[in-house]
């Protein structure tokens, strides 16, 4: 089984704790040339729910969809944060308990999800379908939980997501094949994912790319990803190396990104 599918690791090693996701959201928050911010433009998708919305996000992590919305979070609405690692969800209860809102916390493998049929006018799957073993088992989950008319908002990568960093391992190790890793669940495979359950699903793209002026960071990045065990640490160093040079040459690294939404509705 893939490390990204592999419950148990994803569990007790990758997202034990939010250190690693924190790892890769710090780059995404201060080099990002989209000033807007992507969890400003993921909320807005859910502005057409109702004001007494019931709410279920799946694979929520440290919280920060509701963190970094605080201040336009309806109070009216009824909000389940869910993670399949409970070392998440405490990180999301720390990031949330100081904004004085009743959110919930549940430990959810998505592909049972522990609510009766037609209980929420939404599902967010926030960057996560890509980790779940049996995509249609979850996906059906969704669908039945959701109330008639409700929204799906699913989140994932498209296929040049951070290419050039797929690049540089590629380049330092030769001999492993580095796929996407988000490749089970992308905005050009997921509709075909999706349809069989939602025939209603659209797909936004979110415009944007990282400008890195700082090595550390970058470092950083690379070491808390799934793929970072397969390296030595002699093959770190020389990632390390090209790094430095291209940024004293460059000025700044470039690294591509494409994130998107879909939004199906039962």
């Amino acid at each position: 089984m893939s490390k990204f599918t592999d419950q148990q690791y994803l569990k007790t090693d990758q997202y034990k704790d939010s250190s690693n996701l924190d790892a890769r959201v710090a780059i995404h928050q201060r080099f990002s040339t989209n000033p807007y911010g992507w969890m400003r433009w993921v909320f807005d998708a859910l502005a057409k729910l109702p004001a007494n919305a019931k709410i279920l996000e799946l694979g929520s992590g440290a919280g920060l969809l509701w963190k970094e919305n605080i201040d336009r979070i309806p109070s009216t609405w009824t909000i389940t944060l869910s993670d399949l690692s409970a070392g998440m969800l405490d990180s999301a209860w720390r990031n949330l308990v100081v904004a004085g809102r009743a959110f919930q916390f549940k430990e959810i493998d998505a592909q049972a999800i522990p609510f009766g049929d037609e209980t929420f006018d939404a599902v967010i799957a926030n960057h996560m379908l890509y980790h779940v073993p049996d995509r249609a088992k979850a996906i059906g989950e969704m669908k039945r939980v959701l109330k008639t008319g409700g929204h799906l908002f699913a989140t994932t990568v498209g296929e040049n997501h951070l290419r050039e960093i797929t690049n540089w391992f590629q380049k330092i190790n030769k001999s492993k094949v580095w796929d996407s890793f988000a490749n089970l669940f992308t905005l050009e495979n997921g509709l075909d994912q999706l349809k069989p359950f939602f025939p209603n699903v659209q797909v936004l793209r979110y415009e944007d790319s990282l400008h890195v002026t700082e090595l550390e960071p970058l470092v950083a990045y690379f070491r808390s990803g799934v793929r970072a065990g397969e390296l030595s640490e002699d093959e770190f160093a020389k990632l390390q190396n090209e790094l430095a040079k291209e940024l004293k040459e460059q000025g700044k690294i470039f690294i591509t990104k494409d994130s998107g939404l879909f939004e199906a509705t039962k």
